[in-house]
């Protein structure tokens, strides 16, 4: 069983949920990035979305945009994330999923960036700006090498086509808690129905990101889903931070108090 997969099966055994904390790879360095994954792990995370940095992040805001940019002109490549993912692998059970551009999958090539991915250590990816429509090939591929392939479900997607997203998913499904581009949020939408909804196509976990950043939003998202996404609100902190390493492992772990507060409810 993917690494993925046996994580989301015992936290359901155990009647747990996930916190899954994205952070961008390179930034504010590799060295950060391959030290803050067994740190993030400690501190209560079960899964780690890494970012490969790209010149046009559509959905990101200014936060994730800006971290993105910074590690471009630092010189960070895919390369150069697979090898950073590759030391920090054996140091860490994390369930690892990179989210990638298509743009950068088709520039490597499907096939290579797969294995490049798979021998890295990475267990899943998402690709944000896939063409759904024609995103057969690119799941077909990432299953042959024993990732995950994770989309994205925006609010407001009738049923015919939540449908077609859950069909071509493994893993998990990654709910968009609203529609725009990321960043912190002090409000959150009600997601009760909409989860119930998509619950009726998929028995794939559910983890709702965009916009978290308080472990009452994790708390209040992990009443419904299987996992609570933060992105903005760590990177931020990362990129402001003296010691970005020290300062994500506290965040993370005050975060993860929400998972407990929702499984006492």
């Amino acid at each position: 069983m993917n690494r993925i997969e046996q994580i989301f099966a015992d936290l359901r055994r155990e009647g747990g949920t996930a916190l899954m904390p994205f952070i961008v790879g390179g930034a504010p360095s590799l060295d950060v990035t391959r030290e803050v994954l067994p740190a993030l792990e400690e501190a209560g995370a079960s899964i780690v979305e890494i970012g490969v940095p790209f010149s046009d992040p559509i959905a990101d805001g200014p936060v994730i945009a800006s971290a993105m940019h910074e590690a471009l002109l630092a010189g960070v490549t895919p390369r150069r994330v697979f090898d950073t993912v590759a030391e920090a692998r054996p140091g860490t059970a994390l369930g690892l999923v990179a989210m990638v551009s298509q743009s950068i999958v088709q520039r490597m090539g499907a096939e290579s960036f797969m294995t490049d991915a798979a021998a890295a250590g990475f267990d899943g990816l998402i690709v944000p700006d896939v063409d759904v429509d024609t995103a057969d090939d690119l799941a077909r591929s990432a299953a042959e090498h024993g990732l995950t392939f994770s989309l994205l479900l925006a609010p407001g997607t009738n049923e015919r086509r939540i449908a077609r997203l859950v069909s071509l998913s493994t893993g998990f499904i990654y709910m968009l808690a609203r529609t725009g581009v990321t960043g912190e949020r002090s409000d959150l939408p009600d997601l009760g129905g909409r989860i119930e909804l998509v619950r009726q196509h998929t028995d794939l976990p559910l983890c709702v990101g965009f916009g978290l950043s308080t472990p009452e939003q994790v708390a209040h998202v992990t009443q419904y889903a299987d996992a609570a996404i933060v992105g903005s609100a760590l990177v931020r902190r990362m990129s402001e931070s003296a010691d970005p390493v020290r300062d994500a492992k506290a965040f993370v772990r005050d975060l993860s108090g929400g998972l407990t507060a929702a499984s006492g409810r």
